[in-house]
């Protein structure tokens, strides 16, 4: 699959790139993605979430009740689940919400979501370039040059700081690095901007795979 290269003013340079079928153009595997998916969202979870049992909260230990003739059940500590301010039962303990997902099905998931993208016509290709100075207005004129403005897009550079700065105020763009890209990044937006070396370096990734 051959696309065509823009430069950052939306102008074609006259290049083509050629998209690898392996990469680009499997059969997608909706199950892989869904998986991947659903782990990456689970490992943003923080599960640092707790409640004081019993024994962990400071009440004072004086027998609030006489033993009889209250009507009621004998209650020998105001730090009991039962009352009011007391400790849970049950309550919850910080763990991790990791999911385990095999090396190979993620690898597959990111071709599925990838060759997704390349079937509807979501990839743009772009030759590598840089940022000046980090100024959020740089980046903003990229997005118009590109008709991606009020677009979600995520773009795949090997960008340094000025780039990132420039893109990080913008709401509906996110600078990915090829090394970090992720299964939900690429399911998550609109379009997928790929430099030439991030396409390069994508290949290369799945190759040592």
């Amino acid at each position: 699959m051959k696309v065509k290269v823009l430069n950052k003013d939306g102008n074609e340079t006259g290049r083509e790139v050629e998209l690898s079928d392996n990469i680009y153009g499997i059969e997608p595997n909706d199950h892989a993605v869904y998986l991947s998916v659903k782990a990456y969202m689970a490992a943003q979870r923080q599960g640092t979430h707790k409640t004081k049992e019993k024994w962990e909260v400071a009440r004072t230990t004086k027998k609030a009740f006489r033993q009889k003739g209250t009507g009621g059940a004998r209650r020998g500590s105001m730090k009991s689940p039962l009352v009011k301010g007391g400790g849970r039962a049950f309550g919850p303990k910080p763990h991790t919400y990791d999911l385990k997902v095999n090396k190979k099905v993620k690898a597959l998931a990111k071709k599925s979501a990838l060759t997704y993208k390349a079937k509807d016509g979501n990839i743009i290709v772009v030759e590598d370039f840089s940022v000046a100075a980090p100024k959020t207005k740089e980046f903003a004129s990229v997005l118009k040059n590109l008709n991606l403005k009020d677009t979600k897009s995520v773009f795949v550079l090997n960008a340094d700081k000025n780039t990132v700065l420039s893109a990080r105020n913008l709401p509906t763009v996110q600078v990915a690095d090829a090394k970090n890209l992720n299964i939900y990044d690429i399911m998550n937006c609109k379009k997928l901007v790929l430099s030439e070396t991030a396409v390069k370096s994508l290949e290369e990734n799945f190759s040592n795979n």
